[in-house]
């Protein structure tokens, strides 16, 4: 079993990996309730229709934290499974599910949840599925690198990964426009975990995640760019006409090569092909 943490400790687990455990309420604040979180989930909303191949097939959102997108898809006629390692974010989110739900949103039983690491995936949901996603999760895990693996073992032949990546290479940038510049030099970027930062512990880059697939015999179907401007404003728009003409920008260039580099989170579609008949 791995310990919950206290509210002013917070240790990573034995794997290596951080969960959230008495940070809803940060997550909920800092993520979500602030522009950057605005424009992540409506670039996401822009997204998603464009990369994936949607048919109401089941989802499997890994790591699914404040269950924003596993809501998005079950709005859209998905019946998901939520895997979510925290306590506290599977609490939050169902609750705020059931809300939905109420309202009329989506059928109460389209949603399911599992309190899961995503180690233990292969033995609580082993699928095969034909879509997964999952978002904002590597960068938290000791061993990202093997969670690839593990997600590509549970993908259907023609299954759709849908993966989302805190990009360390945005990280290196904001360093050194922020003035971090011996930060940023001997690229020391990554957090330690153990306090309340969300300074993600193993920020990936493009070149890792494309050695990554490739070893585990998945194919790059597209990739984009999430907040490539809005990180690096000197002053950050508060008029909502500032922040329209902001998500205008962002949707015109977040697949627009050089740009889409630079996105603090890197969105990607991989596929797995068809078994050779």
């Amino acid at each position: 079993m791995h310990s919950i943490p206290t509210s002013t400790s917070y240790e990573l687990t034995q794997a290596g990996d951080r969960y959230f455990d008495g940070l809803v309420d940060k997550f909920s604040r800092s993520l979500y309730q602030a522009p950057r979180g605005e424009l992540r989930l409506a670039m996401l909303d822009y997204l998603l229709p464009q990369m994936l191949h949607l048919t109401e097939q089941p989802v499997l959102d890994v790591g699914g934290g404040l269950g924003q997108l596993s809501g998005w898809f079950a709005q859209r006629g998905h019946a998901v499974t939520m895997a979510e390692p925290s306590q506290d974010m599977l609490a939050h989110a169902s609750a705020w599910h059931a809300e939905r739900s109420a309202e009329g949103a989506w059928p109460v039983d389209k949603l399911r949840y599992l309190a899961a690491p995503l180690q233990l995936l292969p033995q609580q949901a082993p699928g095969p599925w034909p879509l997964i996603t999952c978002h904002a999760v590597l960068e938290w895990l000791g061993e990202p690198e093997q969670a690839v693996q593990t997600l590509a073992s549970l993908l259907a032949p023609g299954g759709q990964l849908s993966l989302m990546v805190f990009n360390r290479d945005a990280l290196r940038f904001s360093n050194v426009v922020k003035g971090n510049l011996k930060k940023a030099l001997s690229d020391q970027l990554e957090g330690k975990g153990k306090r309340q930062r969300l300074t993600p512990i193993s920020p990936v880059t493009h070149d890792e995640m494309c050695q990554w697939v490739v070893n585990n015999g998945l194919v790059m179907e597209g990739v984009a760019g999430i907040r490539i401007f809005q990180d690096y404003l000197r002053h950050p728009s508060t008029e909502r006409s500032e922040q329209a003409t902001l998500l205008a920008l962002e949707k015109q260039y977040c697949r627009q090569d050089p740009h889409w580099r630079l996105g603090r989170y890197l969105l990607y579609t991989f596929t797995k092909p068809e078994a050779d008949v």
